[in-house]
């Protein structure tokens, strides 16, 4: 279980509490159907796919639809995003005419968004993108063209500032796309002092971009490392589930197979595997972390898709009657349970999370040293028989048939904060090995027989 020397300040327990959010992917690169990054991607004609985003104008984005299915979904907090890679601006901008507001919708759609949301008593996140693949200053740098990048970088500082002034408290703050620049050529830490000043409960992301002042040395000199090692409140894995022991984190994650925005033919990822992740996340987190920031791709038409309602609302129903293993917990995995399933803890509480249910009447955990109160069966609400040997608790009466389509819950109540011995504290490949010698060398013997008797 991961844990940081840190204690997390009033207006950032939120985060911790919630562990879900909604990240929305949607702009122009809807209509297209094959990514947010097929601009460059298939790298198409920049006139053209700019014309194509000026007459985009969907007509059935309906925002507090989109907050309360998020609601019944069991999400706590969301993201938009104001602008992508294709520089393309999701609000009224007043540094540029290439934006919703001023071309065909005639909308500030991060306005309806932050209204929706909030109003639904969602916290609300903004994603924002350095890279403008409209720009060339952006890639040729202050090196090659100083002029040019000045006028870059105010410009990007100047939105940041007016997404941070208009729109009021913004609670999480997604940057993204730092390549091929780094933090001391965007001024990322002098523009984060001015993000405090605006919005002094903020989170800010770790993609800020390496500098050399405040990170530490790297071989590639942070060229193309969009994330800083220092730099921002919470780590971003993304596709990936790694604990940040350095600092809050959460894991973003799509829905599909692979692309962020909506995709004609795409694959969807099975609810079960969609809530794995988020299991996994409050697993790994620690009493400070393990958020999952799960995809939505909108139609071009500002739909939300079908196929991600369904797989939504199915966890969400899900979080209905198992929430208190997720939301505000305090990580898990006290002992090792990859067999089962996942662990999750709160105060007192073990959450055994079982992806495997084998149908046997009597399940074993091993290595949990805290006496136990009771146990329940929270699924159904049922109270379970238990047996307590020494590190052994034996669970009794489990029914046959799973009680839940999605992954069972069972809640086991100690007297004090559960606590494991050595071979719950130590994993496989993990901690002293003597302590395996010493397992295999009292139970068996020591040699490569079968009885472990040795030969002469």
């Amino acid at each position: 279980m991961t844990t940081l020397d840190f204690t997390v300040p009033d207006h950032w327990k939120w985060f911790t509490e919630s562990r879900y959010g909604m990240f929305i992917h949607w702009g122009p690169y809807a209509q297209h159907a094959r990514g947010e990054q097929i601009l460059f991607r298939e790298h198409l004609d920049q006139r053209e796919y700019a014309e194509q985003a000026a007459a985009w104008n969907p007509q059935h984005f309906d925002p507090e639809l989109w907050a309360a299915t998020a609601v019944k979904a069991g999400f706590k907090y969301a993201c938009f995003t104001t602008r992508h890679h294709d520089g393309y601006c999701m609000w009224d901008s007043a540094y540029t005419d290439y934006s919703s507001a001023k071309l065909a919708p005639q909308r500030d759609f991060v306005r309806e968004y932050v209204d929706a949301f909030r109003k639904a008593g969602l916290r609300i996140g903004l994603y924002y993108s350095w890279i403008d693949w409209r720009l060339p200053a952006y890639f040729d740098g202050p090196a090659k063209d100083p002029e040019g990048w000045e006028k870059v970088r105010a410009y990007l500082h100047n939105q940041v500032k007016e997404l941070l002034t208009n729109y009021g408290q913004i609670d999480h703050f997604f940057f993204d796309g730092v390549w091929p620049r780094n933090a001391d050529e965007l001024q990322s830490v002098e523009l984060l002092e001015e993000m405090r000043r605006l919005q002094p409960g903020i989170l800010v992301n770790n993609r800020l971009g390496y500098s050399s002042t405040h990170d530490e040395y790297r071989a590639d000199g942070g060229v193309g490392a969009g994330d800083s090692d220092t730099l921002g409140d919470f780590g971003t894995p993304e596709h990936l589930i790694v604990a940040d022991r350095k600092r809050l984190w959460e894991s973003c994650q799509v829905t599909t197979w692979r692309l962020w925005s909506h995709v004609f033919g795409e694959r969807w990822r099975p609810a079960d595997y969609l809530l794995d992740m988020l299991c996994e996340c409050a697993e790994k987190g620690g009493a400070h972390g393990g958020n999952l920031l799960l995809n939505c791709g909108p139609t071009a038409d500002g739909e939300l898709p079908p196929e991600f309602v369904e797989r939504a609302l199915d966890i969400g129903r899900w979080l209905e009657v198992h929430g208190e293993a997720i939301y505000g917990s305090d990580g898990g995995s006290i002992t090792e349970f990859i067999t089962r399933g996942r662990q999750t803890t709160r105060e007192n509480f073990l959450y055994l999370i079982i992806r495997f249910w084998d149908g046997r009447p009597v399940m074993r955990l091993a290595d949990l040293t805290s006496k136990v109160k009771s146990v329940t069966l929270l699924t159904t609400g049922q109270t379970l028989e238990f047996e307590q040997r020494d590190a052994e608790l034996f669970i009794t009466g489990l029914p046959a048939e799973a009680p839940s389509r999605l992954f069972p819950v069972i809640r086991v109540e100690c007297e004090g904060k559960p606590e494991a011995n050595q071979w719950g504290r130590e994993r496989l490949w993990e901690g002293d090995p003597s302590r395996v010698a010493e397992w295999a060398r009292s139970q068996r013997g020591t040699s490569v027989f079968a009885d472990g008797i040795e030969r002469g």
